[in-house]
């Protein structure tokens, strides 16, 4: 080939090329953003709009279900789904895959914009944004020793303003403080003695807290602007506040209400280590690197802690910019090891430092070229990314191996340096870059199929791709080259190694006989791969199939749920009694952080009211607690489940990709009373399911309510409509933010409400007065009938339809056994018409993916094959060298049941590898058969000659592929479980696949020989 003759006699140029790729390699290494997943662009949108005080019913009605109108007729939506729960609505719009997100964004809000005008007042402003489910905070620090309006004000203050302005940081929330306000607290019977209502007295607080320019007035010669300043400064300006009766009487308003200043109402407790404490918690931006991220904020907090008061603490609860660091150093070791196995099973085979230098000078340099075009392409450092490299290390020096085996031939032979390079490399070069294409050519599938699996594995696939690309270009450029320069002897047939020569010769001899006995007995052969490969698929079923396998972050996650309605200080009462059993494993936790009515919107039932309580504990690194997080959580669960009045789960989290619960039930029809009816039926079949863990309904338990019923005449013989009763019990019992102002930095909200005594009872409701347009006053009673009733934790909807979902967790059982085993049992009922179920979370999740990747390995084994048939120009030997591939199955199957591990993505992704890595040997193998034969080999001569010359490549290729992805296989390290399954898939489906390889293909090649003949005996008959 012209390339390897120029890279032979120019080997400066080739120097400085090399030189010129490490060198751009190591600039793009230090620019690279560094993540534990890839970013995955789904194409989903997300409107959230707040109504403050409204119950689900009220926000289902007048916000969710008016946006879900607007947006449905969006080109492209696939999915429409809302939840709506009290005080807040989530629509979200999942689009088909290919859709142009950021143009879809403009017409989501074009559409909600339509309809906002029909929002009812006190609705917020619905914010369209983009979904990301990896968009979870980066890490979240505690602020503690001070009171928590204290902390509150010390965290908006100075804190967020310092912490925004870090590079990479996009938002800054806080959680767990409590806020000043004004509250005026009215006397009804005084309003209604000087005729006043609740509007009059929030219109004079709008009017008095004002200010406004009223033009310009000339001094000399300058003009002097005039302004008028009216608006309040203190608390003593609320008070005195004038408002004018309707009589014309003048009063302030510390004459009808008792003006306070308080502490807004809140359902938030935060604690971290026990102590009460206001917590921030920092997302990134999109773009930004999480380690980078991360160091800035911690950063930020070395200058904060400066300049805090005496007493105050600032420390990191809890920080996944660790645990990203953790996976990669872990990823990397696994690299080095993985790159020491070869360059030894290279020293072992060649007996020579020199030889073993020419190849394995190829890693580090593919590794670092692909650095250079991850960082073109866009690509982050990742576990996926950074695993990708360690299973192609062995890989790596597959092509220079047989190049080198080539040369060193030529130099067996009597060749000078030079011509046993020229010679031996171009020899081999087709074959090695058939072999190189036909392993790249299996990764396009996945990047071209949708979903979550090709944004999952795209980056693998490119990154493994790079590698490979690079150490091609090394094996047929740079190991030629220095092959000429250094390779001064051949290879010694004696010396301390020896012995693994005469091990090697044996095993050639053995290989010898076996291939004499198959090619005798070659239909035997081929029943007994046949077997094999059916025994493979038998094991398939006892494998069990799972999505991504979970990572250990040492993190465990105590959920305490409550009985509906219960307030957030017996809710702390509670907890009190879990932090007295938590003391007990005070030398395996390093943080303890917990939270009271918070975790944001979405979560779960109630996971942001006063009835939820939420730990999130940061265990010690592993080395300091001999325990791994499965073993702590188990035990933490045993010591919890003893504690009465409250439903208590204990997880472990995982450092996933926010993908929802592993199995989930939609149930789907026009009622959500038979919904919920039929949620119950499907909550109590699944406690019968082995595997199946706490399933629950998003209606189990419904919210204790005092349901007000307006009689609609008697309300109108008073003049009074229900919107009018409605605002008045809002005023009275969730109060009406009147007006606002600044003091010292601090705007502080001026709240109108009824005394904190006339609003605790149901008594206090029942008897609360109504004002009549006429000035009286009347018991709400008089007008109303009270009802107390449960009332639904949130309502959910798809297609415009009401939905119930149940959830539940899988424990000990594999998650593809455990979903059929669901499916049967709901199979099983009887949906009413117009009702029907749909399975989803991570077992749907793990349905598309498996079909997209299974289309995915249709498209590479028809590829693989393409690019053989191109290579050879014959359609013949290519479809020889495809029968190597079914035998990888035995082996697949066969290292999964040994490993215990179940068939997940990552696994199924090593079976594409596969497709395009087994055929290597057969076309090394093949390809040598044919070239004896054009030298006047006889067919059977050929393949016993054959054969036992490749075997030595092949044994070293399999070898350092192999044993390069052993760290790996071991899972060695933090974050290698994403790994674990694929680079079991690889060894042992590689292994086995190699065995039969040997044996099989020299069979199959000499029944496609004979028919190859008979074919052509025919056809030549029919010309006679």
């Amino acid at each position: 080939m012209k390339l390897v003759n120029e890279s032979v006699k120019r080997p400066v140029g080739v120097i400085m090329i090399v030189a010129a790729i490490l060198g751009l390699g190591f600039v793009s290494l230090r620019s690279l953003t560094i993540d534990l997943f890839p970013d995955i662009e789904l194409p989903i949108a997300v409107v959230s709009t707040s109504y403050e005080g409204a119950a689900p019913q009220e926000v289902e009605k007048l916000v969710s279900r008016p946006i879900e109108s607007a947006v449905s007729s969006l080109e492209g939506l696939e999915v429409l789904q809302s939840r709506s729960q009290a005080g807040a609505s989530l629509v979200m719009m999942q689009f088909n895959t290919g859709v142009n997100l950021d143009n879809t964004l403009l017409e989501v809000r074009e559409k909600v914009d339509s309809v906002t005008s029909v929002l009812p007042e006190g609705a917020g402003e619905p914010s369209v944004l983009r979904f990301n489910p990896q968009q979870l905070p980066i890490m979240t620090i505690g602020l503690s020793g001070d009171t928590p309006e204290d902390l509150q004000q010390l965290a908006e203050n100075r804190l967020v303003p310092l912490f925004e302005r870090q590079e990479g940081v996009a938002s800054v929330t806080i959680e767990g403080g409590r806020t000043r306000e004004v509250q005026v607290m009215i006397d009804r019977a005084k309003m209604a003695q000087y005729g006043l209502n609740s509007q009059t007295i929030i219109q004079a607080l709008n009017s008095s807290n004002q200010s406004a320019s009223a033009g310009n007035i000339q001094k000399g010669q300058k003009d002097l602007q005039i302004r008028i300043s009216g608006e309040y400064e203190s608390i003593e300006d609320v008070r005195e506040t004038i408002i004018q009766t309707p009589n014309g009487t003048s009063l302030t308003l510390d004459q009808i209400a008792e003006v306070e200043e308080n502490f807004a109402k809140s359902n938030t407790i935060s604690e971290v280590n026990g102590t009460p404490a206001v917590v921030l918690s920092f997302l990134k931006k999109t773009d930004s690197n999480t380690v980078e991220t991360a160091d800035q904020i911690h950063a930020a907090m070395e200058e904060a802690r400066s300049e805090l008061p005496e007493g105050v603490n600032l420390e990191v609860v809890l920080d996944t910019s660790e645990f990203v660091k953790t996976s990669i150093n872990s990823v990397v070791k696994n690299i080095i090891i993985g790159g020491i196995i070869s360059v030894f099973v290279l020293l072992l085979f060649l007996k020579s430092i020199r030889a073993t230098l020419v190849i394995g000078i190829s890693i580090p340099i593919a590794i670092i070229s692909t650095f250079t075009l991850m960082y073109f392409t866009g690509e982050t450092l990742n576990v996926l990314t950074m695993g990708g490299l360690a299973l192609g290390i062995g890989m790596m020096v597959d092509s220079s191996i047989v190049i080198l085996e080539s040369i060193y031939s030529y130099r067996q032979r009597g060749y000078s340096m030079v011509e046993a390079s020229k010679l031996g490399a171009s020899e081999l070069a087709p074959a090695v870059i058939a072999s190189a294409t036909t392993t790249l050519v299996v990764f396009l599938p996945i990047i071209f199929v949708e979903g979550i699996a090709s944004e999952l594995f795209t980056p693998l696939a490119l990154t493994v791709s790079f590698a490979l690309i690079a150490s091609l270009a090394v094996s047929v450029t740079l190991v030629p080259m220095l092959s000429s320069k250094l390779l001064t002897k051949t290879i010694a047939s004696s010396g301390r190694r020896y012995w693994f020569d005469r091990f090697l010769e044996k095993v050639n001899d053995a290989y010898r006989g076996l291939l004499r006995k198959v090619l005798q007995y070659r239909k035997t052969t081929v029943l007994a791969t046949g077997i094999s490969v059916a025994i493979g698929f038998a094991l398939i079923p006892l494998i069990g199939t799972e999505f991504i396998p979970p990572s250990d972050q040492g993190q465990v996650q105590i959920s305490v749920n409550m009985s509906e309605g219960t307030g957030v200080e017996t809710t702390q009462e509670f907890t009190n009694q879990v932090d007295d059993h938590l003391k007990e494993f005070s030398d395996v936790i390093e943080v303890s952080y917990l939270t009271i009515g918070g975790g944001g919107f979405g979560g779960g039932a109630g996971n942001s009211s006063s009835d939820f309580a939420s730990y999130t504990i940061q265990l010690v690194d592993p080395g300091e607690r001999g325990q791994s997080t499965k073993a702590v959580t188990e035990d933490i669960n045993e010591a919890l489940q003893g504690i009465a009045g409250a439903d208590i789960a204990v997880s472990e989290m995982e450092a996933g990709l926010g993908i929802g619960a592993p199995l989930q039930i939609q149930l789907n029809g026009p009622e959500y009373e038979v919904l919920d009816q039929l949620s119950r039926q499907v909550v109590y079949l699944m406690e019968d399911v082995e595997g199946i863990s706490e399933p629950t309904s998003s209606t189990d338990e419904g919210r204790p309510e005092m349901q007000i019923n307006v009689n609609d005449q008697k309300a109108a013989q008073y003049g009074l409509s229900d919107q009018q009763v409605i605002n008045q019990i809002q005023l009275a019992f969730s109060g009406q933010i009147a007006t606002r102002y600044r003091e010292g930095g601090n705007e502080i909200d001026v709240r109108l409400i009824l005394p904190k005594e006339e609003r605790q009872t149901i008594a206090d409701l029942e008897g609360m007065s109504v004002q009549t347009p006429s000035g009286s006053v009347i018991p709400l009673a008089t007008i109303a009938d009270l009802q107390q009733v449960q009332g639904p934790v949130s309502l959910l909807r798809e297609g415009q339809q009401p939905q119930v979902n149940v959830e539940a967790e899988v424990v000990g059982r594999d998650l593809g056994s455990t979903t059929e085993a669901v499916r049967a049992q709901l199979d099983s009922l009887n949906f009413p018409e117009g009702y029907s179920y749909s399975i989803g979370g991570q077992a749907e999740d793990m349905r598309e993916a498996f079909g997209d990747l299974a289309l995915a390995l249709v498209f590479s084994i028809f590829l693989v094959y393409a690019v053989m048939a191109v290579q050879f120009e014959n359609f013949l030997f290519p479809l020889i060298i495809m029968f190597s591939l079914p035998a990888t199955i035995v082996g697949v199957s066969g290292g999964l049941f040994i490993t215990g591990l179940p068939f997940s993505l990552p696994a199924f992704v090593g079976i594409i590898m596969l497709a395009g890595i087994v055929v290597n040997n057969a076309i090394v193998l093949v390809d040598y058969i044919n070239i004896l034969r054009r030298n006047s080999y006889d067919r059977r001569e050929a393949i016993l000659e054959a054969g036992p010359n490749r075997l030595r490549p092949i044994l070293m290729t399999t070898l350092t592929t192999v044993l390069g992805m052993l760290p790996l296989a071991l899972g060695i390290g933090q974050g290698a479980e994403a790994q674990q399954p694929l680079a079991v898939t690889i060894i042992f489906g590689l292994t086995v696949s190699s065995f039969f390889t040997l044996i099989l293909i020299p069979v199959v090649y000499t029944y496609f020989d004979d028919l190859s003949s008979k074919i052509t005996g025919f056809f030549k008959r029919q010309e006679d």
